[in-house]
């Protein structure tokens, strides 16, 4: 898998996010690294939203910036994660095509279960019409549909 790769900071955590991707067997093509939080999500948005990776990474102190950033760029699902569970859960339900970290709390080995969670997860065909409705409206869902599924 090509994964877009981009940080505000390069740290010990995003070398070590980098290297274990790596080590997964996924390329990873560094977008944006050492540049504001909004050209970084705006760079790795517009890498996964021209299809030119399979995905991408995104990494600021409280990962809440670069995702809102990423999610800007049409056709980003940008997900802010803290554990497996919910990376897993953004893959599964909603399509997520950005994962986004918080370098603040997370350690090496939940970024490490987060990006094989996210990586190794793909999308639950029932939740197509879901996610199609959220991209027909430009990421405003319908008030009028009827409420569901896991979000």
């Amino acid at each position: 898998m090509r994964v877009a790769f981009g940080t505000d900071e390069t740290t010990a955590l995003t070398d070590a996010m980098q290297a274990h991707l790596t080590a997964a067997g996924h390329e990873v093509v560094l977008v944006a690294a050492d540049h504001p939080w909004p050209e970084v999500g705006h760079a790795v948005g517009r890498a996964v939203a021209a299809g030119d990776v399979d995905c991408g990474v995104v990494c600021c102190w409280t990962g809440t910036g670069v995702s809102i950033a990423a999610n800007k760029v049409p056709g980003v699902r940008a997900a802010l994660c803290t554990d497996a569970e919910t990376a897993r859960g953004a893959r599964r339900w909603n399509d997520a095509n950005v994962l986004a970290v918080g370098l603040r709390l997370t350690s090496a080995t939940v970024a490490a279960e987060l990006l094989d969670a996210f990586c190794s997860t793909g999308p639950d065909a029932d939740e197509a019409d879901a996610i199609g409705r959220v991209e027909a409206a430009g990421g405003r869902p319908d008030p009028s549909a009827q409420a569901g599924g896991a979000g």
